[in-house]
């Protein structure tokens, strides 16, 4: 016997749930349990479409960031040799800095190429950082002038303005 649907009444109560919802008796109608495939389908496509416009930007904002510690690095090897050529007058023997070094992170490698009077450092980068081809190399000298290259070294305009 159909428990929802008494013989001598024509419009059907509704049974009450243990959860304290209720359920229509009505044919055809039924319970949502959860989701359907394809709403789980959509879900997926729409993170997908997200995650692929948001991972690229992500990367490159990494790799932005990173070219802090070029320029970090740079100007302290800047700032030590110039004060070593406040005491020698020179900027090679003892204020001759030992170079290949790497940066605390791994990301470049600081190259220095001094002479009496004039000094150039330069960071490569190395590493995951060596996807960097916008700057792939940064330099400095005793002039201050900043310059960086990109992989087919040509000049570059936005690596030292972050």
């Amino acid at each position: 016997m159909n428990k929802c649907m008494p013989i001598p009444r024509p419009i059907p109560t509704p049974i009450p749930l243990a959860s304290g919802g209720r359920r229509s008796c009505f044919a055809g109608s039924r319970l949502a349990a959860g989701f359907t495939l394809i709403e789980l389908m959509i879900t997926v496509a729409i993170v997908g479409i997200l995650a692929s416009i948001a991972l690229p930007s992500y990367r490159g904002y990494i790799v932005k960031t990173r070219r802090a510690e070029a320029m970090s690095e740079l100007t302290k090897a800047q700032t030590v040799i110039e004060r070593c050529y406040g005491a020698n007058f020179t900027y090679v023997g003892a204020c001759s800095p030992a170079t290949p070094t790497t940066t605390p992170n791994g990301f470049y490698i600081i190259t220095a190429a001094s002479a009496a009077t004039t000094y150039t450092f330069t960071a490569t980068a190395a590493g995951t950082q060596a996807s960097d081809t916008t700057c792939a190399t940064m330099t400095i000298d005793q002039a201050n002038q900043k310059l960086a290259f990109d992989a087919s070294a040509a000049a570059q305009t936005v690596c030292w303005n972050p």
